[in-house]
């Protein structure tokens, strides 16, 4: 095995279809319009030398190294600047050309560092390399005088000189390195797009300045990476690096944080990660990252993790380590005596949104066919079910229509609960690409989220009240039909034309005016109506939306109201428009098409359905239950009622991510065998008599389906910590079932889910591979997959319109809770944190904080950073304070990372009408001064603490 290498073309590729012939060293070559000569040349297999350029930014011609001579024009012009011609003929490499660069890198050299032997970017550094290059032997202008290298100069204080920037908790800033090229300023900008350094000072003084001469810590910078991927020298350089040394090979894998699912090299030495780089070939992030999957990934390593499975008969004892083979048939004996006692349908089990689709596979194959039930569920039954139900009741399809590259053919774009730049900052990153490029946003958001207002970004926005999303979606509709806005050719051709008719009678109702329905939202009306106008008439419209759309009682509803919006106007079918989840989850997406939900076998098929059953029975050689199983908010009903005794948790921490926290802890106290399959002895753990330890994403091989249906490989860089993959344990676990399932590779698993899902028929780990990555649907019509959905149709046949009626939610404001509380997530932490909050991350989000307007803090005398107790009809907890008015008075919000805050606590039972997907994003509130910690909170971290003990070593034998 050996390094990754990726060419390095200097700038990025031009989109021209016509192309353009010139000639570069002799060698004639033909590259589309407005490709650089810097690019065309390289693409010949002639590299010209470069500092500043490099091809994920812009041309910037700052170095004068990579210098060209033009027959028929004077000068030397930078190859990097100067756009390819017909009949062009350059000369590379002249004499002239030769003594132009080398007296250029002279006086880089004569002011930069000559530790080579000792700095961290020894064996990757460019300066390095192109000193070499230019066959640099001597710098006649030696190191004297003026520099920004050493700390005294003749004895002297060095004004100029500036010592190392550690802040960062994942890389390091050191001044004298910097050859100020200016790409890491421009990958911040233009790659990035938060515009956190710039160039301080002219001329000598120059230098790169995070802010306002701010520490990399205290700047605005986000620690996506994008600088440190940039820099050709030891100026911005991992920590990890300096500490390990320089990685020997590397390993193409996925993400294992947020839906977007970002292609990464994993740099390592022998099994040792030195640092994860984001993949150019990558096709959902193109080269880019954030600060999860560059940086935090050290959970891996965390001496928290626990490497050996552990059981105990009652949840009051201390954890004992056993073997793997007594865990497995202690596990076994406990469920099978449950369904002794109770009914076969007695046990279930949840699988992961963060395993592999493998995995996942596994794990509801063993539950319909060993458990002999179809107890199964997901995460996404608390997130995005609302998105398969109301998806696949207008398209036919349960998932997300476009692909990521789409966004750079938008015109429009409305992201509808949902915060990118928190959730999903790679994408957020392209899409304010194309809005800086000249695109439109409307956000429609209670907050005033970081997508609102950015460098050289505003959006419209359209702040309504939690709870109102069906009203202000069908208010839109409203003004697109009234104002015959409608794309009548699209409907009438790809949709039911007499379900339409209903439909836009029912939104032409005065009662769903935007004026009308202001009361309910607090919406503007005339915002709201310019936003519908733009959204209409402004060409490639698209629809982003997250878990503020499905997370509420009408969340189905909302999912639909988005689809007849997008149909009304003809977004569908091509790049730039659609309707798209933003999924919260690595694998939400592929949990789903695993066949997770208790109704549907993979593929989405009812399970009910003989042919259906048929196929699976016939490869699985047994008989399966046609009845739906119990979803998650049933599993817990009936555990209190004591019919469901046993559960296997596959990498879920319900306790801390379900809803109405006392709820899930009555459940889970009830039962008589929770196992619990896991990297962390997390919340749910507290309550689990069995903890199977799992392996991280570096540590198996296996597929994530991201959110854009795009399906990448998970390779294995290292052997698992804990002796085991995770879709081994559940073969394990089946076993002792006494229901063998025989695979030696999880390439065979795939090969099992393409014979049975008509929609993977044609992945294969081989395809894989080859083509890097796939869209489902994969098959013989669409063999390299599908990046846009529904093109010359919907999949159900004619898109269907269906009414959608605003039903205010049963969770309603009144005296003694005046607030509404919604939660969301930040930038630095992933969900319940279990991961990023065991990595350095911790420095920018150490606790979950509630934002408060300042008029509702003044009136119950609420300063910046108190304590407050946050209270609603299931339960209280108290947190900090953060007074700011990117919340409206009325409503307050919080993150749900931290387990010492426990949010969910506060959250009620209710629910999507459709999908039982909890009513997260609406809780009556009420705030006031305290002094610390509730009494609940006390009582569940000393819980907690005695839970969590783990006999000795000695006690166990």
């Amino acid at each position: 095995m050996s390094l990754i290498e990726e060419i390095d073309f200097g700038t990025p590729r031009a989109k021209s279809g016509t192309m353009v012939t010139l000639t570069i060293d002799g060698k004639e070559i033909s590259v589309p319009e407005g490709t650089s000569i810097m690019r065309a040349a390289m693409e010949a297999g002639h590299q010209i030398p470069k500092l500043c350029a490099t091809d994920m930014v812009d041309a910037f011609g700052s170095c004068r190294l990579c210098l060209v001579e033009i027959e028929g024009r004077a000068g030397t012009p930078a190859s990097c600047t100067t756009p390819v011609m017909p009949g062009l003929v350059v000369h590379t490499q002249t004499d002239r050309l030769k003594k132009l660069r080398k007296g250029v890198m002279e006086l880089y050299i004569s002011d930069h560092p000559l530790d080579c032997l000792t700095c961290g970017a020894n064996g990757d550094c460019e300066l390095q390399d192109m000193a070499g290059a230019v066959g640099l032997r001597d710098v006649r202008y030696g190191y004297e005088g003026e520099n920004h290298v050493f700390a005294k100069s003749n004895g002297e204080v060095n004004a100029a000189w500036m010592p190392k920037d550690e802040s960062n908790p994942y890389f390091t800033y050191d001044p004298s390195k910097c050859i100020v090229c200016s790409r890491c300023v421009r990958a911040c900008e233009e790659v990035q797009g938060t515009f956190a350094l710039t160039i301080s000072g002219r001329g000598f003084d120059s230098r790169v300045s995070p802010g306002m001469s701010e520490s990399f810590l205290g700047s605005e910078c986000v620690s996506c990476g994008a600088c440190v991927q940039a820099c050709p020298t030891a100026t911005l350089t991992e920590k990890s690096v300096i500490e390990i040394g320089q990685p020997e090979h590397s390993v193409v894998t996925t993400c294992a944080y947020c839906g977007v699912g970002c292609a990464f090299k994993a740099e390592m030495r022998g099994e040792e990660v030195v640092r994860m780089v984001p993949y150019k070939d990558g096709k959902a992030n193109r080269g880019h990252s954030c600060v999860k999957g560059r940086f935090a990934w050290g959970y891996t390593n965390h001496k928290e993790r626990i490497l050996k499975p552990m059981i105990r008969e009652r949840i009051e004892d201390p954890w004992r380590e056993v073997s793997w083979d007594e865990a497995f048939s202690f596990a076994a004996a406990r469920m099978r005596g449950i369904q002794k006692k109770y009914g076969r349908d007695a046990i279930g089990g949840i699988t992961s949104s963060r395993c592999t689709n493998e995995e996942t596979y596994l794990v509801q194959k063993l539950i319909r066919a060993g458990f002999g039930n179809n107890n199964v569920d997901t995460c996404a039954r608390v997130c995005h079910s609302p998105t398969g139900y109301g998806l696949s009741q207008t398209f036919g399809t349960s998932a997300g229509t476009q692909d990521f590259d789409s966004v750079e053919n938008t015109d429009v774009a409305v992201v509808i609960g949902a915060n990118p730049a928190s959730a999903h900052p790679v994408f957020a990153s392209r899409l304010k690409k194309r809005l800086r490029q000249g695109a439109k946003l409307i956000v429609i958001d209670p907050r005033r989220t970081e997508m609102v207002e950015s460098p050289h970004v505003k959006a419209l926005h359209l702040p309504l009240m939690p709870g109102t999303n069906v009203a202000v979606v069908t208010a839109l509709a409203h003004v697109i039909v009234t104002e015959g806005l409608v794309n009548e050719a699209f409907v009438r051709e790809r949709c039911d034309w007499t379900e339409f008719e209903e439909w836009a009678a029912f939104v032409a109702q005065p009662n769903n005016s935007p004026e009308a329905t202001a009361i309910l939202t607090g919406v503007d009306p005339k915002a709201l109506r310019e936003a519908a106008r733009i959204y209409a008439t402004g060409g490639n419209g698209a629809i982003y939306y997250g878990l503020g759309v499905t997370e509420h009682s009408q969340g189905s509803t909302t999912v639909i109201a988005i689809a007849n919006l997008a149909m009304a106007t003809g977004n569908i079918g091509r790049p730039g428009v659609g309707v798209n989840p933003l999924r919260g989850q690595n694998n939400v997406q592929g949990s789903c098409d695993m066949g997770s939900f208790p109704h549907e076998l993979p593929g989405y098929r009812h399970i009910s359905g003989d042919a259906v059953r048929d196929q699976f029975e016939a490869l699985w050689n047994v008989k399966l239950n046609p009845e739906p199983g119990l979803r998650i908010p049933n599993m817990f009903d009936a555990a209190i009622e004591g019919t469901f005794m046993g559960i296997y948790v596959q990498g879920e921490d319900i306790l801390q991510s379900d809803p109405n926290t006392s709820h899930v802890v009555a459940a889970l106290s009830a039962m008589e065998c929770v196992i619990v399959h896991d990297l962390f002895l997390n919340e749910t753990a507290n309550y689990a008599h069995v903890f199977l330890p799992g392996s991280s994403f570096l540590e198996k091989d296996g597929t994530f389906t991201n959110a854009e249906r795009r399906i990448q490989r998970v390779r294995k860089v290292m052997t698992p910590k804990n002796g085991m993959a995770d879709w081994e344990v559940t073969i394990g676990l089946a076993k002792a079932m006494g229901f063998e399932m025989n695979y030696s590779h999880p390439s065979e698993i795939m090969d099992e889910i393409a014979a049975l899902t008509p929609t993977f028929t044609g992945v294969s780990y081989a395809k894989l591979d080859e083509l890097g990555s796939v869209q489902w649907p994969c098959n013989e019509k669409a063999p390299e997959g599908t990046p846009v959905m529904h093109i010359d149709g919907f999949v159900r046949g004619k898109g269907k319109f269906i009414v959608t009626e605003y039903v205010a939610t049963d969770e309603r404001t009144g005296p003694r809770f005046p607030l509404l509380l919604t939660t969301g997530r930040i930038l630095s932490q992933y969900n319940v944190g279990a991961q990023t909050r065991r990595t350095e991350n911790v420095v920018w989000h150490a606790e979950d904080r509630l934002e408060i307007h300042p008029h509702d803090a003044e009136q119950r005398g609420v300063r910046d950073g108190d304590w407050v107790r946050l209270t609603s009809r299931a339960g209280e907890t108290t947190l900090r304070a953060e007074i700011t008015d990117r919340v409206a008075p009325g409503v307050v919000y919080t993150t749900f990372h931290h387990p010492d805050t426990q949010a969910n606590v506060i959250t009620t039972d209710y629910s999507d009408w459709a999908t039982n997907c909890p009513e997260y994003k609406v809780t009556a509130v009420q705030i006031s001064p305290s002094n610390g910690p509730s009494d609940w909170q006390k009582s569940y971290d000393a819980q907690a603490r005695h839970s969590r003990r783990i006999a000795p070593a000695e006690a166990a034998e």
